[in-house]
């Protein structure tokens, strides 16, 4: 089987077709990120890496039984308060992976975006000819990652109004907390918030950090113990800012290893980079046990 992954950052549909014991010959890959293209390569040397997706011609390929790929989110993302939908510069080039599946007809295809509005949620239905399924990686880790996945694979099923629809179930709960996930510490959350590639560029003031994280819940911290966050909380609404308290021993950001395990991403698989230049690829990347799920039904066709 042939597979291509456009918009692969560091591989996690490779991964995933591991866990699912899929057996492929050979993986494309496209991808600019010099970072992702680094990490990619360490964990499996024998990607064929293709470059930027606007230059690949379908013609120089082999038959490609498999297309996936997750096109830039950030134009269509609800945390994003302009956003231009599928107009913008970055999310449009969900048209560059409708190309290739027009071009390549691949037997099967896997496509993952955000949850989005209406109009452009329907513009990509129509175009690959299917509703999509929605899962949130909560069910399979200690994270809060709500998703869109487009996808022939599995079964399937018409509404009244003759929409396709993917009729793979959801993947069984695990129920895995953030604290089954964290080294050390206390976290007052049952999941932490989804991983973006914004973790890759972390505040560093524990007050700022603090607030960030009371205030709006746009990060996850991990705390010394519950009685220090629980004095952060009564100084922070008290307006009362002890450095003793607020300092770098009593909270701290997720490690890189706890990032991989929430992207359920082999320990060690970017260990080749720093901290925050992994956190910016997992933030950007799959959490690899949903996709193994989806890519277990291709078992079913085979």
């Amino acid at each position: 089987m042939n597979v291509l992954s456009l918009f692969d950052g560091m591989s996690c549909g490779q991964i995933a077709l591991n866990k699912a014991g899929i057996k492929y010959d050979n993986y494309f890959a496209s991808e600019i990120k010099k970072d992702a293209i680094k990490v990619t390569q360490y964990n499996y040397p024998g990607t064929i890496q293709l470059g930027d997706v606007t230059k690949i011609n379908a013609k120089n390929l082999p038959k490609i039984d498999l297309l996936i790929g997750g096109s830039p989110c950030q134009d269509l993302s609800r945390a994003n308060k302009n956003r231009l939908g599928l107009d913008g510069l970055k999310s449009g080039l969900f048209f560059e992976y409708y190309r290739l599946f027009t071009e390549l007809k691949p037997i099967f295809f896997l496509l993952e975006n955000v949850i989005m509005n209406d109009s452009d949620y329907m513009i990509i239905s129509e175009m690959m000819g299917t509703e999509p399924i929605r899962i949130n990686s909560s069910l399979v880790s200690g994270q809060l990652r709500d998703r869109m996945y487009w996808t022939n694979i599995g079964d399937t099923y018409y509404d009244l109004f003759g929409n396709r629809k993917c009729n793979i179930p959801q993947p069984k709960d695990r129920n895995i907390m953030l604290s089954n996930i964290i080294d050390s510490g206390y976290t007052d959350r049952q999941k932490s918030r989804a991983l973006l590639e914004g973790d890759s560029r972390p505040l560093r003031t524990p007050i700022k950090m603090f607030h960030r994280y009371y205030s709006t819940g746009f990060t996850t911290l991990v705390f010394k113990n519950e009685s220090v966050y629980y004095e952060m909380v009564n100084m922070y609404n008290k307006g009362k800012y002890d450095d003793k308290i607020f300092s770098k021993n009593n909270v701290r950001y997720l490690s890189q290893t706890e990032l991989e395990k929430l992207q359920t991403i082999p320990v060690g698989y970017t260990k080749i980079l720093s901290r925050d230049r992994a956190a910016s690829l997992l933030g950007d990347g799959w959490t690899v046990d949903v996709i193994a799920h989806i890519f277990s039904f291709i078992k079913q066709k085979q």
